[in-house]
């Protein structure tokens, strides 16, 4: 694994590995949060019209560039980053190359595409409010972050994507797709010195930097919040801030959020609320770090009877976590069932790819599974008990309903 900065800023991350395909994207460190007040959702949006036309290419030839050799594009934006990559067969690598650099560096934005693609996030934000599983977990950081840039919903509001022109667009690559926060990744049979020949031909932009910074929330202030909809259970979150992206605990506190309710069926909450009660079909709990700060919850939906049932079990469960280290078996056996799930994770190799470009875009450095295993063997009782003092503290906790 390399990472070698460019002159121009940009920096690479390669990743040699013997396979039959080839990975490669940019990974920018622009989102939501980056958006100025009236920009609700531009980030977004322009993630879109990335594909919608470059100086040389018009949208269909953009799609079927690699699509006719039976590579496929794709790109995504949260809070903090854009991702936009393609996977093809490894001897037309370069063929992805040429076409993600013409997509992030020569996009024209016409008037026709941006008026046909705002009918499409229209719809996406329609389809996403028919979706009170996923929607209100959007409400909720805007509860968790309120007056933050980090609280708005990722695909903004409609009235704000009537604005947005192909000047809105340009203004937002000019001020945050700056050099100095592009990483550009590949995995392939392809050596290191092809990907710098790659880059020296298709990356030749001039230098530029980012010249403003990102404000950490302020003031978390606890509440209780409910909401009518039209559904027939209640959607329920509940929980709190938590750690950031690089902070030093971060890893305990993900172990401690797979122990109390991460995937396995043998958590503490799924023990307590559906195996022993079978009050939920499902019910979990999810860890979302951000490079200044982070938000931790659980989700579960139920029958309306049976909420104030799956709330005492819930916040009993918080209670005992709070009250009663681990054991030393406890703790083994959660380390063991973490660790397999990072190794059985990492088959998934664009995932992983993902989840590297990401921690290299943030901190110029990725762990490998192995090195995260041996880095959670530091992770102790007393930490685990010390950070779950705050982190299921009842008085710190947002609760958000849907009733």
């Amino acid at each position: 694994m390399t990472i070698h900065t460019l002159k121009n800023g940009i920096r690479l991350l390669h990743i040699q590995e013997n396979l039959p395909v080839a990975y490669c994207g940019f990974a920018v460190n622009a989102g939501t949060r980056d958006e100025l007040e009236n920009e609700d959702g531009l980030a977004h949006f322009l993630e879109h019209l990335l594909f919608k036309g470059t100086k040389k290419r018009k949208s269909l030839q953009i799609i079927n560039r690699l699509e006719e050799i039976g590579g496929e594009l794709d790109a995504y934006t949260t809070k903090e980053e854009t991702f936009i990559y393609a996977v093809t067969p490894e001897k037309y690598v370069e063929r992805a190359v040429e076409l993600l650099a013409d997509v992030m560096f020569n996009s024209t934005f016409p008037a026709d595409e941006i008026a046909k693609e705002r009918s499409v996030v229209e719809d996406e934000i329609q389809s996403y409010k028919d979706s009170p599983s996923e929607l209100i977990f959007d409400d909720f950081e805007e509860l968790v972050f309120e007056n933050s840039a980090l609280g708005h919903n990722i695909l903004g509001k409609k009235k704000t994507l009537r604005k947005f022109n192909a000047k809105s667009l340009q203004n937002f690559i000019k001020r945050c797709y700056t050099t100095d926060n592009l990483l550009f990744f590949i995995q392939g049979n392809i050596d290191f010195e092809k990907v710098l020949k790659f880059a020296e031909k298709y990356f030749d932009v001039e230098k530029t930097e980012r010249n403003f910074t990102r404000t950490a929330p302020q003031n978390y202030v606890p509440q209780s919040v409910e909401k009518s909809k039209k559904t027939f259970q209640i959607h329920c979150l509940i929980g709190n801030t938590a750690f950031s992206f690089g902070h030093k605990n971060r890893l305990a506190q993900a172990l401690l959020n797979n122990i109390i309710g991460g995937s396995m069926l043998s958590s503490r909450l799924n023990i307590a609320v559906r195996e022993r009660n079978g009050l939920v079909y499902s019910i979990d709990s999810s860890l979302n770090p951000y490079t200044d700060t982070g938000v931790w919850n659980i989700y579960f939906g139920c029958d309306k009877a049976n909420f104030n049932k799956c709330n005492k079990l819930i916040y009993n469960e918080l209670h005992k976590m709070r009250e009663k280290p681990l054991t030393s078996a406890q703790l083994e056996k959660a380390k063991r069932q973490f660790a397999g799930q990072l190794l059985i994770s990492a088959q998934n190799r664009e995932n992983r790819l993902l989840a590297a470009a990401k921690s290299a875009l943030h901190r110029n450095y990725c762990n490998t599974e192995e090195q995260t295993i041996e880095k959670l063997k530091a992770v102790s009782i007393e930490n685990l008990y010390e950070i779950s003092q705050e982190m299921f503290d009842i008085e710190r906790l947002t609760v958000l309903k849907y009733i």
